[in-house]
Parts: C-alpha cells; sequence; structure tokens
C-alpha cells in the first residue's frame, strides 16, 4: 500500500501481500485471494479470523507444554517418594506414542544406578525435543522465557535428586558390604571356636572318670615308643618335678622324661642308663640322685631344683632321700623347649636311643615352677592331696604317644600305696 494524500474522513486499511513482495507492509499473516479484490469490511474479518486462530494455535500448544511440565512433576515426586532401601518403584517412561514401563527396581544397586542413568538421560531428550518443538511452532512472544527457565530448573532438581539416590545406594551397597564381611568373620569366630570345642571334648571322652585318672604304658624298649607333652616349659629359675612310675627293666629303667632346647639337648633329663645310679642332668651337668626304683612296683618320685647354688633334693615315696649342691648354679632354664616321656633326645624331638628308652609305666607327671615344701610333698605322695603342676599338669588332653605306647586307666592313688 502507498501513501495517498486523502480527504478528511476517509479511513487507512491494511492489505494483504503477496509472500514475494519487497519492503514493509504490516506483519499479518496473508490471506488468500479468492476472485480478487474483497472489500475492506471482508479483509478485516478475514484477517481476525486468521489472529483467533493463530492464538488458538499458541494456546494449544502452551497446554502441552504445561501438560508435559506436569508429567516431569510427577516423574519428580514419584523419585522422591521412591523407598531407597528396597530400591522398589513403579516409574514409567513415556517415549513417543508407546510407553516404556520400568516397573520394580532390582535389588542390585548396580542394576538401581544404570536404569536411574538412563532415565535420566531419556528425560533430557525429552526436555530438547521440547525446546525443538518450541523453536519450530511457536515464537517466544507467545512463550514466555520463565517457561523454559522453570524447565531447566525442574530438569536440574531431577538431577540432583538422581545423583543423591545415587550416592545413596552407593553408600548402602558399600555399608551392605562391610555388614556382610563383619557377619562373614563373626560366623566363621564362632565356628572355628566351636570346632576347637568340639575337637577338645571329644579328646577328653575317654574311658578315663577325670582326666588325670590315666597312665602311660611303654613296654618295649625302642626308639620310637614315647609321650610328648604338648605345653612347652617357660624360663625357669627353680623347679619341682614329682611323677609316678613302675618299672622292673634292668640294666637300669632308662629315661622317665627329658626336656630338650635348641643348642643343649640335655636342658633337664632323668635317666637310669647301664648299672649307673639315677642322674638329674641340668644343662649337661650331673648330679646322681639316691633312688631305687627298679623293683617292679609304683614309687612316687619328686626332685625339686633352684638356679641359687644349683641346690637340688630328691624325694622318693615322700621322703626326703638326697640334697646337694652346684647343680648348673644360677643357670636359668631356658624356655620353649621339647618335653618328652620315655626316651632320651639327642636333637630337639628326636634322635632317640633305644638303650636309653624307659620300660614301664608312669602317671601324674607334673611340674610347678617352685621348689614344694616337704610337707606337700608327702602329701602328695600319701594320696592326702591331689596337687597338679602349675606349669605342666597331668591331664588327659595335653599327652599324646606315639609308636606303640598306650594310655590306659590307672589304678587309684590308695591302689599305688599298697604296691609299695
Amino acid at each position: 500500500a502507498g501513501e495517498q494524500e486523502s480527504p478528511p474522513g476517509s479511513r487507512f486499511v491494511c492489505t494483504s501481500l503477496p509472500l514475494d513482495a519487497a519492503g514493509t507492509g504490516c506483519p499479518l499473516p496473508p490471506v488468500p485471494m479468492q476472485g480478487g479484490a474483497l472489500p475492506p469490511e471482508e479483509e478485516l474479518k478475514a484477517t481476525v479470523l486468521q489472529l483467533r486462530e493463530t492464538v488458538l494455535q499458541q494456546k494449544e500448544t502452551i497446554g502441552s507444554q504445561r501438560e508435559a511440565i506436569r508429567e516431569l512433576t510427577g516423574k519428580l515426586s514419584r523419585c522422591e517418594g521412591a523407598d531407597g532401601k528396597s530400591g522398589a518403584g513403579a516409574w514409567k517412561n513415556e517415549v513417543g506414542k508407546g510407553k516404556d514401563t520400568m516397573g520394580d527396581l532390582p535389588r542390585d544397586p548396580a542394576q538401581v544406578i544404570d536404569q536411574l542413568s538412563r532415565t535420566m538421560q531419556t528425560l533430557k531428550d525429552r526436555l530438547e525435543s521440547l525446546e525443538h518443538q518450541l523453536r519450530a511452532n511457536v515464537s517466544y512472544a507467545a512463550l514466555p522465557s520463565d517457561l523454559r527457565e522453570m524447565l531447566q530448573r525442574r530438569l536440574a532438581d531431577l538431577e540432583r535428586q538422581l545423583l543423591s539416590k545415587v550416592a545413596e545406594l552407593e553408600d548402602e551397597k558399600s555399608l551392605l558390604h562391610n555388614e556382610t564381611s563383619a557377619h562373614r568373620q563373626k560366623t566363621e569366630t564362632a565356628l572355628n571356636a566351636l570346632l576347637e570345642r568340639v575337637s577338645e571334648l571329644e579328646k577328653g571322652n575317654s574311658a578315663f572318670k577325670s582326666p588325670d585318672e590315666f597312665k602311660v604304658s611303654l613296654p618295649l624298649r625302642t626308639n620310637y615308643l614315647y609321650g610328648k607333652i604338648k605345653k612347652t616349659l617357660p624360663e625357669l629359675y627353680a623347679f619341682t618335678v614329682c611323677l609316678w612310675l613302675r618299672s622292673s627293666a634292668s640294666p637300669g629303667i632308662g629315661t622317665p622324661f627329658s626336656y630338650a632346647v635348641p643348642g643343649q639337648a640335655n636342658e633337664i633329663v632323668l635317666i637310669e642308663w647301664g648299672n649307673n645310679p639315677i642322674e638329674l642332668l641340668i644343662n649337661d651337668k650331673v648330679a646322681q640322685l639316691p633312688l631305687f626304683i627298679s623293683d617292679g612296683k609304683w614309687h612316687h618320685i619328686c626332685i625339686t631344683w633352684t638356679t641359687r647354688d644349683g641346690m637340688w633334693e630328691a624325694f622318693q615315696d615322700g621322703e626326703k632321700l638326697g640334697t646337694g649342691e652346684n647343680l648348673a648354679p644360677w643357670h636359668p632354664i631356658k624356655p620353649g623347649g621339647v618335653l618328652i616321656l620315655g626316651q632320651e633326645q639327642d636333637t630337639v624331638g628326636g634322635r632317640f636311643d633305644a638303650t636309653q628308652a624307659f620300660v614301664g609305666e608312669m602317671s601324674q607327671f607334673n611340674i610347678w615352677d617352685r621348689v614344694l615344701k616337704a610337707e606337700d610333698i608327702m602329701n602328695i605322695a600319701n594320696c592326702s592331696i591331689n596337687m597338679p603342676g602349675n606349669i605342666i599338669p597331668w591331664v588327659d588332653n595335653n599327652v599324646d604317644v606315639f609308636g606303640g605306647a598306650t594310655k590306659w586307666p590307672v589304678e587309684t592313688c590308695e591302689e599305688r600305696l599298697l604296691d609299695l
């Protein structure tokens, strides 16, 4: 349309121009021309209808976007209400025309994290699609910028919620792993303790009326019959050794017991070898004892020793028969060695000599870390008291036998007394 002088009272009407027309004009959508030019009133009416149709389309687009916002808000609410411990939730993800129902979240935290990541990516893709549709179908004049900002804030909130959920699941996974490891370790410890207790009960479940009422029998002079004390000795500055024994072997009863440590096979040895008298060896030093026990009867033997001046005492059947001094004075008994019943050790725990083996029976082998009083030794020998050793007590599960040596129920203390 051009500018022309018009008489007063005339009207100006905006007329539609073709799409390829140059220059500026009224920015209204083109109105199709049918049969030539229309009267001004018809042109104005067509323009109003076109504007109304455009407004309705924009309203539909805005309504569609509001529906998408409500859907995102609903998904966010379901995310916030999901149970983090069990990982269950009925999340539904609508893609295109169909729906992909995620169903209950798997119990495996790794799968839960993977599905959350896929859901988050799908939501991002949908937002990009929505923005593309907005740019294609809706002018920024019709769609306020705060709507896009609200969508972005919603997505950012959803992303933070998902990341928080992932962190919670990782923490729960780590905590579950730690609790499982601790529970497994506790269970294994309890089972091991139970197995040890059962083993102890099985070993103690013998024919003996009590754990100390047994004897070790060594009937042959060999280098492979012997008993072994499971416990070892600590460092000792004094000791008392007592035992009951019966032997009729000749010449000599052999070695009732020996204690060997690394570097010294004769740390403590009681031996009667050949036609020699009974000898006590400490650190390879020798003292002869006035004991006579090869008559085939039960005898109670006690030997005391202290590092102080190497003082020693020898008791038979409760009576002191000899004493002496200067037997390995100021030499402490070394710890960590091996105690053998019935054999003399040339190396720690081995190299036995059949000519030095004990032949007979023994019982109530006890060791204390002090010198017992003479009256205590007498009371033990005459069966007045039962006094187990505080270092080595005579109990069934502390004595192993090898090579044909056997354990048998022992005669009562009173029966042993009658045998004297």
